[in-house]
């Protein structure tokens, strides 16, 4: 018996990465899978962007499972095709019984640089796409008097992160979301938390903008983010997570076991929330 026995879940950024470890934690659990990413690149964010090869390897990946799988290529920007999706994965499944809000990017500025272009793209994405990834399921959710809504936010949610303020406000931004659509859709049994990862290893932290950050400086390492990794929890042997640790996270919320948890912040961080930190720069 899965967690998950008998569930449709949709995920947002599915194709790779972190979506990728929640299509497959959830197919293993026992759930169906539809899934949502783009293969069209992003304006500001420098790393690889997802291809149709990636969106077609989560499919392999469930499939292996023994569980039905819909890949369709939307944005989460476009509420058109998010509506679309979601009715296709209806149709074909039946029932849409937890949403995933994954899709997200990242990306680098200090405050007083940082474009116009650069906030937007942010918030468009990791904020308002949240929004209308809800907005989607929530009427179908609604009709069937259940349903349950993990959004991931991030440990930078609940503080602060220096040059990276629209991706903070972002996450800021979604727990609140959460907070606000747990109390209204409760009574309709419909329950909302977050999960909020610490240092995750996939494409959207191990690239180049992901080594000098951690290094401090221009032309960092893959060393240098492994070794930044190593300081910022507390349990033994901690460092950049696996995916999956995630994607445990999310299936626990979505399950039975939880059936009684919403309108909550999960950190999955290795303590680091925890540590009460030093000012390594002080003046």
């Amino acid at each position: 018996m899965g967690l998950l026995d008998g569930k449709v879940v949709f995920i947002t950024g599915g194709g790779r990465g972190q979506g990728r470890a929640h299509a497959v934690v959830s197919a293993k659990e026992g759930a169906d899978i539809v899934f949502i990413d783009t293969t069209e690149p992003f304006a500001t964010v420098p790393y690889a962007h997802t291809t149709a090869e990636d969106m077609a390897e989560t499919v392999s990946q469930v499939e292996a499972l023994d569980r039905r799988v819909l890949s369709i290529e939307a944005d989460v920007r476009d509420q058109g095709a998010l509506d679309a999706a979601v009715a296709e994965g209806i149709a074909q499944f039946g029932q849409i019984d937890c949403l995933i809000g994954n899709a997200g990017i990242w990306t680098l500025g200090p405050v007083a640089e940082m474009t116009r272009e650069q906030w937007q793209e942010m918030i468009d994405i990791n904020l308002t796409g949240v929004w209308q990834s809800v907005k989607a399921v929530v009427p179908h959710m609604v009709e069937r008097q259940q349903g349950s809504i993990v959004l991931t936010s991030s440990v930078n949610g609940l503080e602060g992160g220096p040059f990276f303020s629209h991706y903070t406000a972002a996450k800021f931004g979604v727990v609140g979301l959460m907070k606000a659509i747990a109390v209204e859709l409760g009574p309709q049994g419909i329950r909302a938390n977050t999960v909020n990862p610490g240092t995750i290893l996939t494409g959207m932290t191990n690239n180049q903008q992901g080594y000098d950050m951690m290094a401090g400086h221009p032309g960092g390492t893959y060393d240098d983010l492994m070794a930044a990794g190593r300081t910022y929890g507390i349990l033994k042997g901690s460092g950049f997570m696996q995916p999956e640790v995630i994607a445990n996270a999310a299936a626990f919320l979505n399950s039975e076991m939880a059936s009684n948890i919403t309108g909550v912040s999960l950190p999955v961080d290795s303590g680091h929330l925890a540590m009460a930190g030093i000012n390594m720069d002080p003046k």
